[in-house]
């Protein structure tokens, strides 16, 4: 169920039209779902100083509503090595349009997947999952579902990719943990039903997966009626 909270966040992200990622992987992590260790930063010191106890590398993202769309630009530095790159990397983020902070996260890895909501106004929300990354939309391995969708659809989900043999463990690899997997997928779903009314669409993309854990590494929830 929807926590004050996050019913808090969605109606205080309406004016901007989406919610900013540490707010995302707020609402993500209160339904179960692993997201990496991160710190919303409003301070270069606030970053050095929990990257310093996560340990090096690390990601930096900026924050800011003006700006959703983060790796078209420039708004992401992966493999952070240092103190000084990172002081660096925040200093120019923050000449960014609409600076709000800086998300700082530990790098995670994996096979990478995604799993998305678009809420039809005719049928509701259609879940999509598949093979994630920068190149989901040239691979173009994605399954389709129409809400609700049970567990027995969720695994069929993952079992109907193209790619599933990379899953399951090929040519002397180790399979992903498909039983995380699927836990995440059913937590997903929940989340789906509970805030479809007031959503226009969720991404989660990458969702970096290995025979530990699956992480969602990126994530973006876009609400409805926002100005394009």
């Amino acid at each position: 169920m929807l926590t004050k909270n996050a019913k808090d966040v969605l109606r205080l992200s309406s004016e901007q039209g989406w919610v900013l990622e540490p707010d995302s992987k707020r609402i993500l992590a209160t339904y179960g779902i692993k997201v990496p260790r991160f710190i919303w930063a409003k301070s270069p010191e606030e970053a050095t100083i929990f990257a310093g106890e996560i340990g090096y590398p690390v990601v930096a993202k900026v924050v800011s509503p003006q700006i959703m769309h983060k790796s078209d630009s420039g708004g992401v530095v992966p493999g952070i090595e240092n103190e000084e790159q990172l002081g660096q990397v925040y200093n120019g983020f923050a000449q960014m349009e609409g600076f709000a902070g800086v998300l700082v996260e530990e790098m995670v890895s994996g096979i990478e997947l995604m799993a998305g909501a678009k809420v039809d106004y005719q049928f509701g929300p259609i879940i999509l999952f598949g093979m994630g990354g920068t190149a989901v939309e040239i691979y173009k391995d994605i399954t389709i579902r129409m809400a609700p969708v049970t567990e027995r659809d969720a695994i069929s989900m993952v079992r109907s990719l193209k790619a599933h043999p990379l899953l399951e463990g090929y040519r002397g690899t180790k399979p992903i943990n498909l039983e995380k997997l699927t836990q995440m997928l059913k937590a997903f779903l929940s989340l789906v039903m509970d805030i479809h009314q007031d959503v226009e669409s969720i991404d989660l993309n990458p969702i970096m997966c290995t025979a530990r854990e699956c992480v969602v590494a990126d994530a973006r929830i876009v609400l409805k009626g926002r100005d394009e």
